[in-house]
């Protein structure tokens, strides 16, 4: 059913709210102050989401989709390429500064910012990960779906992705495939299999490293190694198999900057890394205390600790356990800190981490998130334990997507 909508403010999510019937309408596809036609999707007894299928009264900020997968029931990987770069930062600015109102009670009046590196928004993408269909053609998934849109390219993918020529071979028997390209010029593809069976891998180029993801942190290499080298200012790094790492080339620096700045870590100070993945803000902080400071980093993943040792090797005062943080602290001994950084996954800390931090002590706790809803809840259960948000940057490291990374200091004299 088709519904005529005058469209209201930007959503967390891709959406912009509209109104009908009394319901709110989450609409994709749609940009503050449209009127459109839009087909519903999904009706709760809430709200209904819809798709703008036609648009009547456009937005000045509006521009034609870059990629012809974009759109309405396609692909559901970008949510913003039908509007402008800097309109897509102003929403995500809308975005993070209502998070934190609403959630937190915090005003923000930053913005986001750009990450160097994809100066149209097309080409960052340095790992993609492809959903295959039961005839061995990649896609990726349609929006709220398991459906998957077969495409031959994507236009948000780095050069090298693409480069590879994955969406062109059959990958017959495998769920998905992980292609990645590192800054050093490193390639990777990571398949993983339908239970099982075996996937016939196609002809890859030999310089294409090749491996299996069995489970478990385990995997088999087909050719080449199962790691890649990423390089941050003057130090390599080793992320093995689909490890963790930011998506976007210019993105681990970027952050890093604005989390050293924001930590401003001293010689001699005790320091935590938490979610610590390979090691990246570690060597920061590291590097800042010197071998009369301390740093100890936690990560669940076991493979991404024994990176991480490996990366910092020649940094003795780092110091790296697996565990999850949530006992790591008491399980370890831990009970206080100079300072803190934490990057936990989408979703966030919650209330007993966010306890557990405050008890340290810690003068600066930075917190990098990839979602400003549950970051903007967490903060307010630090302002709760006597700590407040002293600054907060975003950076727009998912262009043509919803997606904001933010790095937030909060300072205080904690109880």
């Amino acid at each position: 059913m088709a519904i005529e909508l005058t469209v209201g403010s930007v959503a967390h999510g891709g959406w912009c709210v509209a109104r009908h019937d009394g319901r709110v309408v989450f609409v994709r596809h749609a940009l503050p102050g449209e009127r459109v036609l839009a087909e519903i999707t999904e009706e709760t007894t809430r709200f209904l989401r819809a798709d703008a299928v036609e648009i009547l009264d456009p937005s000045p900020d509006r521009v034609t989709p870059p990629c012809p997968f974009a759109g309405p029931g396609r692909c559901g990987g970008c949510d913003w390429q039908h509007a402008s770069l800097d309109a897509q930062r102003l929403l995500k600015t809308a975005v993070v500064a209502e998070q934190l109102g609403r959630l937190a009670g915090i005003e923000w009046k930053g913005v986001v910012e750009e990450v160097p590196g994809a100066p149209d928004g097309l080409g960052w993408r340095t790992r993609v990960q492809f959903a295959v269909d039961r005839d061995g053609v990649l896609g990726l998934r349609r929006h709220r779906s398991h459906d998957i849109e077969p495409i031959d390219a994507c236009l948000i993918a780095h050069p090298e992705v693409e480069n590879v020529g994955a969406e062109v071979m059959n990958w017959r028997n495998a769920s998905s495939v992980e292609v990645i390209a590192s800054n050093t010029g490193d390639q990777a593809v990571v398949i993983a299999p339908r239970p099982r069976r075996t996937v016939a891998v196609p002809d890859i180029d030999a310089s294409v490293a090749v491996f299996v993801d069995e489970g478990g942190g385990r995997s088999r290499v087909v050719h080449g190694r199962n790691h890649l080298v990423e390089r941050v200012g003057e130090r390599d790094f080793q992320v093995t198999g689909s490890g963790f790492w930011q998506v976007h080339p210019g993105a681990a620096e970027t952050l890093l900057g604005a989390v050293m700045e924001f930590a401003a870590p001293r010689p001699g100070e005790w320091a935590l890394d938490l979610y610590c993945g390979v090691g990246l803000f570690a060597a920061g902080l590291a590097e800042a205390v010197g071998p009369e400071g301390a740093v100890f980093g936690v990560e669940s993943e076991s493979v991404a600790v024994r990176d991480a040792e490996r990366n910092l090797r020649d940094l003795p005062q780092a110091r790296f356990a697996r565990g999850r943080v949530e006992n790591a602290l008491d399980r370890f001994g831990i009970e206080r800190a100079d300072l803190v950084v934490v990057d936990p996954p989408r979703a966030g800390l919650g209330r007993e981490v966010v306890e557990q931090l405050a008890a340290l002590g810690a003068t600066r706790i930075v917190y990098v998130s990839c979602d400003p809803a549950t970051m903007a809840r967490d903060l307010a259960w630090f302002g709760d334990r006597s700590y407040r948000l002293a600054d907060l940057r975003a950076f727009d490291a998912f262009p043509m997507t919803h997606h904001v990374e933010c790095v937030a200091l909060l300072v205080g004299d904690p109880t």
